[in-house]
């Protein structure tokens, strides 16, 4: 050891009186001297190492600045995408050629709140099934008892004879539970959330199955008649008075409770919206006009971006896209469903990986699983505010077998999900704005939002609030975003009973 103090001194000298850059390499020259060289001067991926002064517990500078820029949009930029999406909401009333399908819903009256009486209502969205009775008791207060079935997969895929009866029975166990006659006369509300062609309030010709159903000789038919069909099978007098989808739901269901609801919206495992238009600003609509003036319309607005609108995409969403069930369709979705998210920040974490930027290159079979990582474990990373970011360890560890994660590693891995996260609710509020624009209604309106995202997404709200103050400037503070907590099946009750 005396040896190497006598060999060096002049390098001691030199780090005894320099500064800056000098002393930073005198350092490192130092460092390697004594212990070798560090562990990455092994490794090909040398190039974001290249900073010796690189605090070892953040995540490099120059891997964070290219997410940034590849996830972050400037107020600029919505500004633009707000432009383009009114134009195409405008194409959309005109005909059936839009991106935006712009689906007038039949509904052509809103409640006021005094409305009373009692409804049932049925909401079929995937593997649940619910029945409801929903209590309109005025002055906008609604209660309601409720009942979930678990539709089967031997269900799904049967016939749609099984499936229809599968539903009245279900309101037969329902009425048996609350104490009501087989035979009691009631209004019904069905909440359908499949694609349809809707016809009337109450009759609509099923599109296609989805959510992984495929029963038999129920596409191309009236779901109202079908449901009918199997009361009438099994004794039941309840008429069926209204075809509701879910985001009309949610819109008529909140608008009972605060009467200046213009807007609905789905941020959850999907995505939609709904908006109340006058039905003179709906070309494409032949039928007489109503009393009211106005319609509420199903926009389907989370194909926006399908037909060449060019929406400020990654390297990644081209990946998911690729390698979804249905590419160069639903682009908007995948860039803010809860259903995605999760997935382009697993092809994000791939990516680093692979390049040698997080977990030093070592990746794991379940990583590389397509939606292994479901944005559930982004939100509880977001919200992981521990200093040594431990329940993110927790998430790598249980979710991909990845062990002794650095601190460096975690900051990275939360960084990708914040980015992720809020560049979701960005472009959420491109279309909450762009749906206010179109109605004229900047000086006061209230959104109600139901699902998922919105509701447990970390500062997903505030950050769809923030970019509304981007977007709109001071007209934002009357903007009110309201949850709106299971409005599908209150709203189908609330159309059986007012159209």
């Amino acid at each position: 050891m005396t040896s190497f103090w006598a060999d060096h001194r002049g390098a001691l000298f030199l780090f005894g009186v320099t500064t800056g850059v000098a002393a930073s390499a005198t350092v490192q020259y130092l460092r390697t001297l004594l212990f070798g060289p560090a562990d990455h001067d092994f490794h090909g991926h040398t190039d974001h190492n290249k900073d010796s002064l690189q605090d070892p517990n953040q995540p490099n500078q120059e891997t964070l600045a290219r997410l940034e820029r590849d996830f972050t949009l400037t107020t600029a930029q919505l500004q633009s995408l707000v432009k383009v999406f009114v134009n195409d909401m405008k194409r959309g009333l005109r005909s059936d050629t839009s991106v935006f399908k712009m689906i007038p819903s039949h509904v052509t009256s809103r409640p006021n709140g005094t409305e009373t009486g009692t409804v049932l209502a049925l909401d079929l969205g995937g593997s649940n099934f619910r029945v409801c009775e929903v209590n309109l008791e005025g002055k906008g207060v609604v209660r309601t008892r409720q009942r979930k079935f678990v539709v089967s997969d031997d269900l799904k895929t049967g016939t749609g004879e099984e499936l229809f009866d599968f539903f009245a029975d279900c309101v037969i166990a329902f009425l048996a539970e609350i104490k009501l006659p087989k035979d009691v006369n009631m209004k019904l509300g069905f909440t359908f959330s499949f694609p349809v062609q809707q016809l009337a309030i109450n009759k609509g010709i099923a599109i296609q199955w989805t959510k992984g159903f495929t029963a038999s000789g129920v596409e191309g038919k009236d779901v109202v008649g079908l449901l009918q069909d199997a009361f009438h099978r099994k004794g039941l007098k309840i008429e069926v008075s209204a075809l509701a989808n879910d985001t009309v739901g949610t819109l008529i269901a909140h608008a009972y409770v605060d009467a200046s609801t213009y807007v609905g919206v789905i941020l959850g495992t999907g995505t939609n919206a709904a908006y109340v238009e006058r039905v003179d600003q709906i070309p494409k609509w032949k039928g007489a006009a109503p009393s009211s003036g106005e319609m509420v319309i199903n926009m389907e607005w989370g194909a926006w971006g399908s037909e060449g609108v060019l929406l400020p995409t990654t390297s990644y969403d081209k990946q998911l896209d690729r390698a979804s069930a249905n590419p160069r369709a639903q682009i908007y979705e995948k860039m803010i469903s809860g259903l995605y998210l999760g997935e382009i920040t697993r092809y994000v974490l791939v990516d680093l990986i692979s390049t040698g930027e997080l977990f030093r290159g070592r990746g794991s079979a379940a990583l590389a699983k397509p939606y292994n990582f479901d944005t559930a474990n982004m939100s509880r990373i977001e919200r992981d505010h521990t200093i040594e970011l431990s329940d993110t360890r927790s998430v790598l560890e249980e979710l991909s077998g990845i062990q002794h994660t650095s601190l460096a590693d975690r900051r990275l891995v939360k960084r990708v999900c914040e980015l992720i996260g809020t560049r979701a609710a960005r472009l959420s509020a491109v279309g909450i704005a762009g749906v206010i624009t179109k109605i004229n209604r900047l000086d006061g309106c209230t959104v109600a939002v139901d699902g998922s995202v919105f509701e447990y997404y970390p500062h997903f709200a505030n950050r769809i609030r923030d970019a509304l103050r981007e977007v709109v400037g001071v007209n934002a503070e009357s903007i009110v975003l309201a949850q709106a907590r299971d409005g599908s099946g209150q709203g189908a009750a609330l159309i059986a009973a007012i159209n």
